[in-house]
């Protein structure tokens, strides 16, 4: 049975979610069909979730545009939208929406009632939760894309499936697995050799910057538009994700030369940080990074995690515990 977006995305759980969208009927309305180039929509949505990533509390950690299909991994920063003032609340949401009489008269500074002015807060907390909000941001990719789209076809009716299908990562596994798995697309795909050479992904947007980085470890030597990699757990840990850039990377160059069939089988004898750091099987690593989408199903974590999430959310019973295993 179906359950509630709601109880699929629940930030006490997790504040990491992948997500994928696809076209209707799977169709290549982003690639190349029946003669036509249909390349230049991959850039549309790459830019639209790029904008969407600076506007939003919600921070890109991974995606992959491909042909038919998009993959994110986001971070609900809850933080970060906890601390915006109403009036920075108010400018995002006016840079997507016309907002309402009342937010364009409080930014012209203009006087307000105090029951206009508690009207104007009930709208700017709606305004912080969907600002927050993986559907709203999920939703302002696919309309945007789906009226450009149908624009320069000449039609109407429906670009994406109904709903866009989500993953909730409950664990350091979990989220390392699925951003190499969403990194990795094009070259599984066999649309790109390289990681560097993967157009409209996350990975050649983050080696392009490693280059030309003084210290690609450093948040400053990394893409503004996507989440940091702060390094290794630590004391005083910044904000950003739980590995060191490097690591990844190197972690990804793996991984990707074991899923080419000409390097099948040539396992290098040492391994990536990463893979050590998190006791990750190879053997499961490679499974997870290559099956993650058909495999793992809402909830995706370690046995014990699974369970824990299962029990707060109110599931009978914990599913996809056999997959679980592997992340163990």
């Amino acid at each position: 049975m179906t359950r509630p977006r709601k109880l699929l995305i629940a930030t006490e759980t997790t504040p990491y979610y992948h997500c994928v969208s696809r076209c209707v009927r799977r169709a290549f309305l982003c690639g190349k069909h029946q003669g036509r180039s249909f390349e230049h929509r991959r850039g549309w949505i790459e830019e639209r979730i790029l904008l969407l990533a600076r506007i939003f509390a919600i921070d890109v950690c991974a995606y992959a545009v491909m042909s038919n299909h998009y993959h994110v991994v986001c971070y609900i920063n809850t933080e970060k939208s906890n601390n915006w003032s109403s009036e920075e609340v108010i400018e995002r949401w006016h840079s997507l929406f016309k907002g309402n009489l009342l937010s364009r008269r409080y930014l012209l500074g203009e006087k307000i009632t105090l029951a206009e002015r508690d009207a104007l807060n009930i709208c700017i907390k709606n305004w912080r939760d969907r600002l927050t909000s993986i559907s709203w941001f999920m939703r302002l990719i696919n309309e945007t894309i789906a009226r450009e789209a149908n624009a320069e076809d000449n039609c109407t009716g429906r670009f994406w499936e109904g709903r866009f299908k989500s993953q909730a990562l409950l664990d350091e596994k979990a989220l390392a697995a699925c951003m190499a798995y969403v990194d990795l697309n094009p070259i599984r795909a066999r649309m790109a050799k390289t990681p560097e050479a993967s157009d409209y992904t996350s990975a050649k947007l983050r080696i392009a910057k490693a280059a030309q980085a003084h210290s690609p470890n450093h948040p400053n030597g990394q893409p503004s538009n996507l989440r940091a990699f702060a390094g290794n757990p630590r004391k005083d840990m910044p904000d950003g994700l739980p590995f060191r850039l490097t690591d990844y990377l190197e972690l990804l160059d793996w991984t990707g030369k074991i899923i080419r069939t000409d390097k099948r089988g040539h396992i290098p004898t040492m391994l990536a940080p990463l893979l050590v750091r998190l006791q990750i099987d190879p053997k499961h690593w490679l499974y997870c990074s290559t099956q993650f989408e058909s495999r793992f199903k809402g909830l995706v974590g370690a046995t014990q995690k699974l369970k824990q999430v299962c029990e707060t959310l109110g599931y009978r019973r914990s599913p996809g515990l056999a997959q679980a295993k592997l992340l163990t």
